[in-house]
């Protein structure tokens, strides 16, 4: 690449990897900053008593909470952003997310267009992630213009015994749409991958997905280890200089483009600290709600044990239940989504009890099957994230929680029905990032949302904002997917309108 980049795109997370792989073919010029470098391929990305036990990967970086206490957050930094440590759920949210949802506390307010506008990038999306999956199991599923191109990872056989005993209760499991060459994965150690760094190891995440799409192009390079302190405007409102810093020099670059997929702290902290004169409370912020609206999923695991039971799987991820997801199956206001956790191992449970001994611990789970519980948190203004001189302040006030506990009541019953008379759960804090999501919303006025329709800032024509922090609603299911696929149509619209002299004035994203 010659010359000043045409776009630069800040982080290769699922945002900044899909828009990169989008834009690859119009032939613009293309930067991807990455903070962080590749995840190596060592054995230590299997070991999880480094894994669970020691942090070995977690982020050497505190947070803050509003009255001041530090705090150690889950989140990575390295090409492919948190998506490495995923559980490759690829789910499209429901037709009726998109719309207004009355919960037991607080609205899911509406999007600014239906699920209809979406679909066909969610189907090019699902292609390009290679996602594996089943249609006809899940009556919540939204229509598909197109049929999964893989067949669902399989269910082992203790699980498919649990699959079953919720069919015979009248529930209505479904197999997971999961972005994952088993085959690949399990030849490289026999582990789940749920929250197991990927190194090509057969998970489809930003990198090995998208990412790999699009430096296919000579037109994209990426450059790690680069962490990006500032973004300044000109004389007008436009973004005319990204400031970053590699190997302790800063360094400076100006391209007509630029599209910030740092995730949803990372980004509203980078706008908040990019104030000056004529934007005092940040950039792409007249709206007051850049860090506004934070929401990350209420969620639980929940441990089903009985004696009889004797869970011989390695990776158990394969199924869910949305039987409570519209409503709470009595006709009042919808819960959430039931998964399957990866395997909970010994080693992996010692990280959360480390006063018990593993043997205890083995035990226990080689009789246990393991769900994750989770529930929409709705959004709140008051919930947010907040800059401090250096210190980056998280104020997260949850909504919706007494739904969550009771599908996590009514989950655990379920579970007794089918022969678990051992149920316990435990919520995950903000030290787990469970799907952060929502503070650079999009939306159609913009006195309410800094972005507009198609993640553009309405305060500067040529920033755009493609991250979870974009979502408007949490819903009740991985958010991957859905940012993925709004990925790739604003991709188009910048090829089809900022870039009309270079791609034309319609730009189709095709993958194999």
């Amino acid at each position: 690449m010659s010359g000043s980049p045409d776009i630069v795109i800040i982080g290769s997370g699922v945002g900044g990897a899909t828009v990169a792989a989008g834009l690859a073919v119009s032939g613009a010029r293309i930067l991807v900053l990455e903070a962080g470098d590749h995840i190596a391929d060592l054995p230590v990305n299997r070991d999880q008593r480094a894994i669970f036990q020691r942090g070995h990967f977690r982020p050497k970086e505190t947070w803050y909470e509003a009255d001041g206490r530090g705090f150690n957050p889950g989140n990575y930094y390295n090409v492919g952003g948190n998506s490495k440590f995923y559980g490759a759920v690829l789910s499209r949210y429901r037709k009726e997310d998109f719309g207004v949802i009355e919960h037991r506390e607080g609205v899911s307010p509406a999007w600014p267009f239906p699920y209809e506008e979406l679909e066909p990038w969610y189907s090019q999306a699902e292609l390009m992630y290679q996602v594996r999956g089943s249609l006809g199991e899940d009556p919540t599923e939204p229509h598909h213009s197109v049929t999964y191109a893989f067949p669902p990872v399989p269910d082992e056989a203790p699980i498919a015994e649990v699959r079953a005993r919720l069919k015979a209760k009248g529930l209505h499991p479904f197999s997971l749409p999961l972005g994952l060459d088993l085959d690949t994965w399990l030849s490289k150690a026999r582990t789940p991958w749920d929250a197991h760094p990927n190194s090509r190891d057969g998970k489809m995440d930003a990198e090995t997905a998208a990412l790999a799409v699009a430096l296919k192009h000579e037109n994209v390079r990426l450059e790690t280890n680069a962490r990006v302190i500032r973004l300044d405007t000109g004389a007008g409102s436009r973004i005319d200089r990204i400031t970053y810093v590699k190997d302790g020099q800063t360094l400076t670059v100006s391209p007509r483009i630029v599209i910030l997929s740092a995730g949803a702290v990372q980004s509203s902290v980078l706008l908040l600290r990019s104030k000056n004169d004529r934007f005092p409370r940040g950039l792409a912020n007249s709206s007051d709600q850049v860090g506004r609206n934070f929401m990350n999923h209420n969620a639980s695991a929940v441990i089903a044990v009985s004696p009889r039971f004797r869970n011989t799987a390695v990776y158990q991820k394969t199924f869910a239940l949305n039987d409570f997801y519209l409503s709470d199956g009595e006709g009042g206001p919808p819960l959430g989504n039931v998964q399957l956790l990866g395997r909970i191992s010994e080693k992996v449970l010692k990280g959360s009890l480390p006063q018990a001994p593993e043997w205890l611990l083995r035990f226990m789970t080689d009789h246990a099957i393991d769900f994750y519980a989770m529930s929409e948190d709705v959004p709140n203004p008051e919930s947010r994230v907040m800059v401090d001189g250096d210190r980056i302040v998280l104020k997260w006030q949850r909504t919706n929680w007494d739904a969550h506990l009771a599908l996590v009541a009514k989950l655990k019953a379920i579970l007794r029905s089918i022969g678990f008379p051992i149920v316990l759960s435990r919520p995950f804090d903000k030290r787990t990032p469970s799907h952060q999501c929502g503070t650079i919303r999009i939306g159609n006025d913009p006195a309410t949302a800094p972005l507009d329709p198609y993640c553009r800032s309405y305060d500067h024509g040529n920033l755009f904002v493609v991250d979870a922090g974009f979502l408007p609603t949490s819903a009740a299911v991985n958010p991957a997917l859905t940012v993925a696929s709004q990925a790739l149509r604003v991709a188009h619209h910048i090829a089809s309108t900022d870039l009309q002299t270079q791609a034309g004035p319609s730009v189709h994203v095709g993958f194999k």
